[in-house]
């Protein structure tokens, strides 16, 4: 079989291993020559030490493990063989004799073991794959090494990341039935063993942030990930409850922090580099002086920015990020007007004489996708246009190409988008002809990208290409003084005057807003329909049937007597509630909902001592 692949190209995929003939055949494609297969490039010296240095954590963890082996190893006839991500040999133990008849073909430490090096074997389809493999003979793409046996497993790290290979191999005579189940076994116990470490390191890197615990002066302790770890008392003051290990500039970006100084933590132990501690500076002052945003003036902003601190910050960053052409991602919930920002970029960018293009990647089916992106070419397939059809890549050419809802794009389009990114030329469907694009491109999505990254679902290489600079953008709830203004700005868009807004104002204001300013501008058109007779029950079915806000329904609805202009006489309790009051008498009384009236289990939900519960059930009348 192998004769007729290597002269013939011809290859019976039904009696070999899939993962083979694969490989089989991206060695042809590669025009790796099956008659060499000796190792090529080898590292020595200091670039072998530096190599080893790099890898110093895999060689730590794995080779003590290797050790409990090495008896078993060395009678049976094999080597153990320690390689890292970019294929090269960090370390071979084994009998002398085996080690020596490895010499014959360069199989020796520091060498790149690789399939484009050496064609198809166990540590370069493993490193391909990501899997275990056994390859034995001339299952072996290189004639060099028919006569070895070899069997390779991956090894992880504790987010999912290849980190190396470990390989037992041997002559082809002394090949043992339990090889590759043996190696699978010693990288599953390595990783087990490095996510204790890491979390060992952790422990010891958050100690390290103890004694900076009840210090004025704002600090964070990050692990290698850039994740915090740690926030002392002055951050977390800031916070409404500390959310465990965060992305570094999501904290920077939500809560207006900008980075003093870094200093790195090394561990006590080992001397290894555990993390980072960093000095933060929160005032809008230090903000203004360290990031220099410009003011809103000098920024065409095709909305109402209002007057918000939140928003402000987001202004500044605008214009930093407009006058450059680097990629943007922008993260903010549905609804909080990621649209517009890009836009806004676009204005005020070197792109903007050229086309601003919008594509809502959650709204095309995946089968057209591809066509919608990159267009296709006459004929390209039954039921195409006549004269084809110029994808957005090409449409958006010489100006700002906007991919909201990036993390919906299928993974294969990642790749193909991936490559356009990278080369900057579209070929559309049914065509071999590369059309050169000179685009910006501004992703957004609502959803944690970092976090499909690790769940496999998205590609970390696009993630780093789209995520050059990123940019929080504040949900409604958080600029809330802003309401005013976007009020005012709907009713000059849309030529409408609103009835009774100052009387519902303070509804409007207290809401939460979960569907941010799309819901606000929802519920301002709703009002600008109905008259003014109907508004009390209009805002009480939208606060009802909202997803959530700090203004409870009940609230609400007890608060419309004003509105309509006939509140109770005698001063009923509801009416001379402070809101902080209304709403701790609407939490009290949710709680004994959830509790079916039990006052000792609806304190114990809230945390109340029961006696202080029962006075609060005298004072709000329940």
């Amino acid at each position: 079989m192998w004769k007729r692949f290597v002269q013939e190209g011809v290859i019976d995929s039904a009696r070999i291993n899939k993962r083979i003939s694969e490989s089989w055949l991206r060695c042809k494609n590669r025009y790796v020559d099956p008659y060499l297969g000796t190792g090529r490039e080898i590292l020595k010296g200091e670039s072998f030490d530096s190599q080893k240095r790099k890898h110093r954590q895999l060689l730590e963890i794995t080779l003590p493990h290797v050790e409990k082996m090495s008896k078993f190893i060395e009678d049976t006839g094999m080597i153990a063989i320690l390689i890292d991500a970019e294929g090269y040999v960090l370390s071979m133990k084994g009998k002398k004799s085996i080690l020596q008849y490895a010499e014959d073909i360069n199989f020796v430490e520091g060498v790149r073991w690789t399939e484009e090096e050496v064609g198809t074997n166990a540590i370069g389809t493993a490193l391909h794959a990501g899997e275990p493999i056994l390859i034995s003979g001339p299952e072996h793409y290189s004639v060099a090494s028919h006569k070895w046996s070899c069997s390779a497993a991956p090894i992880h790290d504790d987010e999912g990341k290849l980190v190396g290979i470990l390989d037992i191999s041997c002559p082809l005579e002394r090949s043992h039935p339990h090889m590759l189940a043996i190696v699978s076994s010693i990288a599953y116990t390595v990783e087990q063993e490095w996510s204790r470490r890491r979390e060992l390191e952790e422990l010891e890197l958050i100690r390290c942030g103890w004694e900076l615990a009840e210090t004025n002066q704002p600090i964070v302790i990050l692990n290698l990930r850039q994740q915090v770890v740690f926030v002392n008392k002055a951050v977390r003051q800031k916070m409404l409850q500390w959310p465990g290990a965060c992305d570094y500039q999501d904290l920077l970006d939500e809560y207006r922090y900008v980075e003093r100084k870094r200093t790195p933590v090394y561990s006590r132990q080992h001397g290894g580099l555990l993390g980072y501690c960093a000095v933060l500076l929160e005032s809008e002052a230090s903000i203004r002086r360290l990031q220099a945003p410009f003011p809103s003036s000098q920024i065409q902003f095709p909305g109402e920015a209002g007057t918000s601190k939140a928003f402000r910050h987001v202004l500044g960053q605008i214009e930093r990020i407009s006058k450059s052409s680097a990629n943007v991602c922008i993260r903010g919930e549905s609804g909080t007007g990621k649209e517009l920002v890009a836009r806004a970029i676009h204005l005020n960018s070197p792109y903007k004489a050229g086309p601003f293009v919008a594509v809502n990647c959650g709204a095309i089916p995946k089968d057209l996708i591809e066509s919608e992106l990159f267009g296709y070419a006459e004929g390209a397939f039954t039921g195409s246009r006549r004269h084809g059809y110029k994808g957005k890549l090409e449409q958006a050419n010489g100006g700002t190409l906007f991919l909201d809802e990036i993390g919906e794009i299928p993974h294969q389009m990642q790749v193909a988008l991936l490559r356009v990114l990278q080369e900057r030329k579209v070929t559309p469907i049914g065509s071999h002809a590369e059309i050169p694009v000179n685009i910006r491109v501004i992703a957004a999505t609502h959803r944690d990208l970092a976090l499909l990254v690790k769940e496999g679902k998205f590609r970390e290489d696009l993630y780093y290409r789209l995520h050059v600079f990123p940019l929080y953008l504040p949900p409604l709830r958080e600029r809330k003084e802003d309401i005013p203004s976007l009020i005012r700005f709907f009713c000059q868009q849309n030529k409408v005057e609103l009835p009774a807004i100052p009387h519902v104002m303070r509804q409007l204001m207290e809401y939460d807003w979960p569907g941010n300013i799309r819901e606000l501008f929802n519920t301002l058109e709703r009002l600008s329909i109905i008259g003014e007779e109907e508004l009390p029950y209009l805002l009480h079915e939208q606060f009802q049937t909202g997803a959530g806000g700090a203004a409870s329904p009940n609230l609400m609805a007890g608060s419309l007597t004003a509105v309509k202009g006939g509140g109770e006489s005698g001063g009923g309790r509801a009416e001379t509630l402070t809101y902080r009051e209304e709403l701790e008498k609407q939490l009290i009384i949710q709680a004994l909902q959830k509790t079916n009236g039990s006052a000792s289990a609806a304190a114990g939900l809230l945390g109340m001592p029961r006696s202080t519960f029962y006075r609060k059930l005298q004072k709000y009348n329940l």
